[in-house]
């Protein structure tokens, strides 16, 4: 019989832990596949541990199974996802347990994905493997919580990433921006760009900054992240960094108009242009992150500007945000802020922030939240 009993014990926690762990390892580098980690254990012992690389390569029960070998047999299986039963680009991970001999299987959460919810668990029942699910399941979840948003939404996890002064600037008056955090901010940043899908950008950030959009400096996927730029009436420059920059992580614009010879430009230097009906004269970024998930985009990071931001809040898109906050005082009316649009009429329509975190990036102070809109 199958339990769900997310207590049972410090043992089985802290063999989860472990597979949690290891399944932080590919943060960033398993898209579309969620990030799994597991652990085998006999008589007391770890024989086996494993996880999931990158998508195409073997799944985490493979790897811990393959550590383990012959001893698995009689084992328990801890891992972080349930275990899949279908073939995709690999075997199905319920065939390799059932021929290691593992007597129990204990689950941190059930896959979300339709093609896997519950099927897995069903066959290792039918079988006569013990399972067990629940354990630490809302770590798991939130470990990967865009996997989770994308296999119930059909969108994705969308994240706002602020650099500003204690004032809420983003730059100063004549639009200097560089650099506002520190180094320590930034290569912070460099992690979050490593663990994502896609970068957003408005094509004012272009014009005024000229980024890269890549991520330096830490590991990450050859071919991620995806450079999106929001760019209306397509203003890019041909000589735009982000267009040359990783030349293996294509970049998509989005944008309202034909412009039948600068598109061709733009395709010649090896970007994508996607036209989208206008919403109130802008790209509509709900419809551009449904496009982006249909390619397989499960995480967004929207790095600005304040325009981009202020849309993708109106459109209810944003799910959570990272500020990193510089102890800098720039002031002026015409200095921009971290969000621009038309802002909150009344405090009642305000956005609220939940589950927030503290932590310090040299001498700046890097908040991340969970965001909450008002009902109305």
């Amino acid at each position: 019989m199958a339990s769900r009993n997310g207590s049972l014990g410090p043992a089985h926690e802290r063999r989860m832990r472990l597979a949690l762990r290891l399944a932080g390892r590919a943060l960033g580098r398993t898209s579309p596949n969620p990030a799994v980690g597991a652990v085998v254990v006999k008589g007391g012992r770890v024989i086996g541990q494993g996880y999931h690389r990158r998508a195409g390569l073997p799944h985490a029960e493979v790897e811990a199974l393959r550590r383990a070998g012959a001893r698995a047999r009689g084992s328990t299986l801890y891992v972080t996802l349930e275990p899949c039963n279908h073939t995709g680009r690999t075997p199905p991970c319920c065939d390799a347990i059932l021929t290691a001999g593992v007597s129990r299987v204990v689950i941190a959460a059930k896959d979300p994905n339709p093609i896997t919810n519950g099927r897995g668990l069903a066959r290792l029942r039918r079988s006569g493997v013990r399972v067990v699910a629940g354990v630490l399941e809302q770590e798991a979840r939130r470990l990967n919580e865009p996997f989770w948003k994308a296999m119930r939404s059909r969108m994705p996890l969308v994240i706002a990433k602020v650099g500003q002064s204690l004032d809420g600037k983003i730059a100063t008056a004549r639009g200097e921006s560089r650099w506002i955090t520190s180094p320590a901010a930034r290569r912070l940043a460099h992690q979050w760009r490593s663990r994502v899908d896609a970068i957003l950008v408005g094509v004012n950030t272009v014009l005024r900054d000229d980024p890269r959009l890549t991520a330096r400096g830490v590991p990450r996927r050859l071919d991620r992240p995806l450079k999106v730029i929001v760019d209306s009436r397509l203003r890019i420059p041909l000589r735009a960094k982000c267009l040359s920059a990783q030349p293996h992580a294509p970049t998509l614009i989005a944008t309202t108009v034909r412009a039948g010879r600068k598109r061709a430009s733009l395709r010649r230097r090896g970007a994508e242009v996607l036209t989208l009906p206008p919403r109130r004269g802008r790209v509509p970024l709900r419809r551009l992150c449904r496009q982006l998930a249909r390619r397989g985009v499960q995480s967004v990071l929207i790095e600005g500007g304040g325009e981009v931001l202020a849309s993708a809040f109106a459109e209810r898109l944003v799910d959570r945000i990272v500020f990193f906050i510089a102890p800098l005082l720039i002031g002026g009316r015409q200095a921009p802020g971290s969000l621009g649009g038309v802002g909150a009429r009344r405090l009642s329509q305000a956005v609220r922030l939940a589950d927030i975190t503290y932590r310090r990036a040299g001498p700046d102070l890097c908040v991340e939240a969970r965001v909450v809109y008002p009902r109305h």
